[in-house]
């Protein structure tokens, strides 16, 4: 059996929306079988929230749709991610730029937007200043549902489910 597509989702203080984008894609992975094929983690740009639990805003979000987050608290991005991960998937453009800089050119054409999966060039709206986590819910279903897609179409992928 290949090693799991390794994929880390980033937002600015990881207490959010990367780490909603985390536990989202691992129950769509596993729901379509692909669980063990995917290795899925979350880190934050920013020092602001290391340490802290998912925000209570998306708990709930997460827990209506059966999915727990239980024991995930916010971790710094580091430079030695790089060379441990696949895939970097930022929340916006913000996200985009502070993770390039912060993994260095090895990672940086492995730094993507999650909406561009979604075929949008839109920003994952952080709720922590909107309030609307519905809303990024919502987007981070679209863009986890496109990355499932596009890794299906992955030999690797495909070898790794078989």
């Amino acid at each position: 059996m290949n090693a799991p597509f390794r994929i880390l989702f980033v937002c600015h203080g990881n207490i959010c929306r990367s780490p909603m984008a985390e536990f989202v894609m691992r129950d769509l992975a596993r729901k379509r079988g692909m669980g063990h094929a995917l290795l899925t983690a979350s880190a934050a740009t920013h020092d602001d929230e290391i340490g802290s639990p998912v925000h209570p805003g998306t708990r709930p979000v997460l827990a209506d749709v059966g999915i727990s987050c239980d024991g995930k608290t916010a971790r710094r991005l580091r430079r030695a991610d790089a060379g441990e991960r696949d895939l970097f998937v930022g929340m916006d453009a913000a996200n985009l730029r502070d993770m390039r800089r912060q993994l260095g050119r090895e990672a940086a054409e492995r730094c993507v937007k999650l909406l561009e999966f979604a075929g949008s060039d839109r920003d994952v709206a952080d709720p922590w200043y909107t309030g609307d986590f519905e809303t990024t819910y919502d987007d981070v279903v679209a863009g986890c549902t496109g990355i499932l897609a596009w890794l299906e179409a992955d030999a690797r992928v495909r070898a790794s489910c078989s």
